[in-house]
């Protein structure tokens, strides 16, 4: 079977797919069952679906590895676990803050560097297998992508909350600042970090394969 016709088979004949479909699905609506914010939880996973929307419309126009289709769900289970409360206030980041004695719940910045660290490479794939580049510039334009987005992102996040917040202290939970004044400066810096680290990594894992 060629690479072209395996890769016009729908999800139904890929147990992969097929399973991370199956588990995302689960483990969404647990947290949209189980939230104590379900306002917050439908703000929170407005972006999630329209990932989802776009992974599906496009599953059989560009076919995705399976390490790069590993990545975004495990950055999608990340957010939508954060989704599930408040960052401020997410379980594990507060397991984390007792744990090492820090002064902020830490979940939101987790995610940050999560969205720069895996979904970089999914980004490198769309570049490098659809536009004629360089292959150096298919590692450093993810990163500028990421850069991009998260500043996009914290320009939404702000916007939403102060639509649906009008500013008060619902608004500032929702933005997660937890007192930081440079919080959104923070999560931009560690977004691109995380992209930074994951081409660095890919670049030399492919210089080292071809040596």
């Amino acid at each position: 079977m060629t690479t072209k016709t395996a890769e016009k088979k729908s999800v139904l004949h890929n147990p992969l797919h097929i399973a991370y479909c199956v588990l995302f699905l689960i483990f969404w609506v647990y947290t949209g069952v189980t939230t104590p914010d379900l306002e917050n939880w439908l703000l929170e996973n407005t972006l999630t679906l329209s990932l989802i929307i776009f992974l599906i419309a496009f599953y059989n126009i560009f076919r995705f590895s399976d390490l790069s289709y590993s990545l975004i769900f495990l950055f999608l289970l990340l957010h939508v676990y954060g989704s599930q409360y408040q960052y401020s206030d997410n379980p594990f980041g507060e397991w984390l803050r007792e744990q090492y004695q820090l002064q902020r719940n830490p979940y939101d910045r987790l995610v940050h560097l999560g969205f720069g660290l895996l979904l970089s490479y999914p980004l490198h794939e769309i570049l490098y297998r659809n536009f004629s580049i360089k292959r150096f510039f298919s590692y450093l334009m993810p990163v500028e992508i990421v850069l991009s987005l998260s500043a996009l992102y914290e320009i939404v996040e702000w916007i939403v909350a102060d639509i649906f917040y009008k500013g008060d202290q619902q608004g500032m939970e929702f933005l997660g600042m937890q007192g930081d004044m440079w919080d959104a400066q923070k999560d931009i810096a560690l977004a691109m970090a995380g992209a930074t680290v994951a081409m660095v990594t890919a670049a030399l894992l492919k210089a080292k394969k071809k040596a």
